[in-house]
């Protein structure tokens, strides 16, 4: 049989599937419509997921307001929610099972797999989560098909006592597991975190684990505060221009052993290497579009022997304790979510998101 479709014979669900579906489709720069569009067909070996709840990324904010991706589109991967439906050869999951999945999952066989670099995988770059259109993600829709090697390798199960929100954390805190460890954290280092939004907390709350000592930044003041509740020992406003003096003043001089940095913004690349001590390490994490320049004085690498390094997206061998982070209540993520959209709003919850206040920090688009 293809797989582009399945018969009732083979398709195993809660009940009938609804022919179509509101889903916020990305139509231009910055907008998103709600709109009636086909709930996808379930085939062989596929998986259909009723949304729940759905994080937006700033990713999401990229594609959108700068048009880094062509429309029409439905994004949002940050999700979680419901089984519904399986194909034939689906034996992991059951109409019923309570979910969240990952939109890219990688071969585990090339070259890059083999060098743990997943995310250079052909087939993680491939993503196998859709709502319609060109699949990327589709979580700003009512039901998501997962394809087969999603639905095989890339979908954790949700237990009882964890809510959809926070099983939308799951997949961005792979990704801040990922960085944290790349960034090489340990106990006993200082460690400076530029940006007190999402992302940044988000690192805060993980670094936090390894027990390292945490400073925070931001020009924010609530920001800053909310770092404080979450680990941070103290956190700095970078418009003081006092921001560099202030680390080293609490390392004898030296700097921090590793910077990560949650802005994306060229300008604070450049405060990282500075903030950072000879031999430490600056961790670029939000600074991930195709068109930003960065530059920065060469002599902090060539000769301050300081390392740039990059994390980008979920490494599918940390995806269970990743993912137990979340199940086992061992994060506070909930405490950093300020609003909630229904679908039917969703352009002001991604406006809010690409133009934050000093009240905002985690979106949520939930679903009906």
């Amino acid at each position: 049989m293809s797989s582009a479709g399945t018969t009732a014979e083979t398709l195993h669900s809660l009940g009938p599937i609804p022919k179509t579906m509101r889903a916020g489709v990305f139509r231009d720069k910055g907008v998103v419509s709600v709109e009636e569009v086909p709930v996808p067909e379930v085939g062989d070996g596929e998986v259909l997921i009723k949304v729940a709840a759905c994080g937006i990324c700033g990713t999401d904010i990229k594609k959108i307001f700068h048009r880094y991706v062509e429309p029409p589109q439905i994004l949002g991967h940050e999700l979680a929610g419901t089984v519904v439906a399986v194909g034939r050869g689906v034996s992991k999951w059951i109409p019923g099972d309570r979910v969240m999945s990952f939109h890219h999952t990688p071969c585990g066989r090339c070259f890059y797999c083999e060098k743990r670099l997943f995310s250079q995988c052909q087939q993680y770059k491939t993503t196998g989560l859709t709502a319609g259109f060109t699949p990327n993600g589709g979580g700003f829709a009512q039901y998501v098909k997962a394809m087969p090697w999603v639905a095989e390798r890339g979908i954790v199960a949700l237990p009882d006592d964890v809510t959809f929100e926070e099983a939308t954390f799951i997949e961005p805190i792979n990704t801040i597991v990922k960085a944290v460890q790349k960034a090489r954290i340990t106990a006993g280092e200082t460690v400076l975190i530029l940006g007190c939004g999402p992302i940044g907390l988000q690192l805060l709350m993980v670094s936090n684990l390894e027990g390292p000592k945490l400073y925070t930044s931001d020009p924010i003041s609530q920001r800053r505060q909310k770092s404080l509740t979450l680990g941070a020992l103290e956190s700095f406003d970078p418009t003081s221009g006092k921001l560099i003096e202030e680390i080293r003043a609490r390392t004898d001089g030296r700097g921090a052993d590793a910077v990560l940095v949650a802005v994306a913004h060229p300008s604070v690349v450049t405060d990282a290497l500075a903030a950072a001590r000879p031999g430490g390490r600056v961790l670029l994490f939000a600074a991930n579009d195709p068109v930003t320049k960065i530059e920065f004085p060469a002599a902090a690498v060539g000769i301050d022997e300081k390392e740039i390094l990059g994390s980008y997206s979920a490494a599918v061998d940390i995806q269970e304790s990743a993912a137990e982070l979340l199940l086992g209540k061992k994060l506070p993520v909930m405490q950093i979510v300020t609003h909630r959209y229904p679908l039917d709003r969703i352009q002001e919850g991604l406006d809010l998101a690409a133009r934050p206040t000093a009240e905002s920090l985690k979106i949520l688009i939930t679903h009906a």
